[in-house]
This record gives structure tokens, C-alpha cells and sequence, in this order.
């Protein structure tokens, strides 16, 4: 699983519009969803490549035999064709940046 970690050093403040840029500039066409408490996505995979990238909340990730949970400021590759599933844990929604490479 490819995590990666905002680094304020070399990104700057963590902000939505940040995060945005950031996506942006690496070919991605980015929408905001909101995913409340209890939000779960079943083992399913896209016909394009994405990251899913946490601005608030805690998203369990599951892909490739591993798990992960992401926090504000995480973003994870999923490579198109990739089984995967998703779920919110806790009681906070998860409002996340929803990537996906364009031109695929």
C-alpha cells in the first residue's frame, strides 16, 4: 500500500484547497464527499487509477491482503483493477478528497 503522509515542510499548512493543489498538479480531477459514522464500502475496484485522500476522520483501507487507517492528511494510491474497501471508524465523519487520474 503507497501512504502518503502530508509533510507541511515541503507541502506547506494541511488545508482542503492544499490537498486540491497538490492532486491537481499530479493529473487528477478531484471531488469532496463527506462519508459519515458507520460508511462502508464493500470489496470492489475501479477502471481507473485514484487516491483517496483524508482532510477530517479516521478511513479504514483495506487492499492487497493489508490495512491501513487513514487520518487528516493521508492520501493512499489505489491502482485501477485493485480490489479494495473502505470504511469510516469512529464516531466523526471522514471528508475526503476523491482523485482520479485523468486521461485513463
Amino acid at each position: 500500500m503507497q501512504i502518503e503522509h502530508w509533510n507541511e515542510a515541503i507541502d506547506g499548512e494541511m488545508s482542503e484547497s492544499a490537498m486540491r493543489r497538490k492532486l491537481e498538479a499530479r493529473g487528477y480531477d478531484v471531488s469532496r464527499y463527506i462519508y459519515p459514522p458507520g460508511t462502508f464500502f464493500p470489496p470492489h475496484e475501479h477502471a481507473v487509477d485514484k487516491i483517496d485522500g483524508v482532510l477530517s476522520g479516521r478511513f479504514r483501507m483495506s487492499m492487497s491482503g493489508q490495512s491501513c487507517i487513514l487520518e487528516a492528511g493521508d492520501c493512499l494510491q489505489v491502482p485501477k483493477g485493485v480490489t479494495h474497501s473502505a470504511e469510516v471508524i469512529g464516531d466523526q465523519s471522514v471528508i475526503s478528497l476523491d482523485a482520479v487520474k485523468m486521461g485513463n
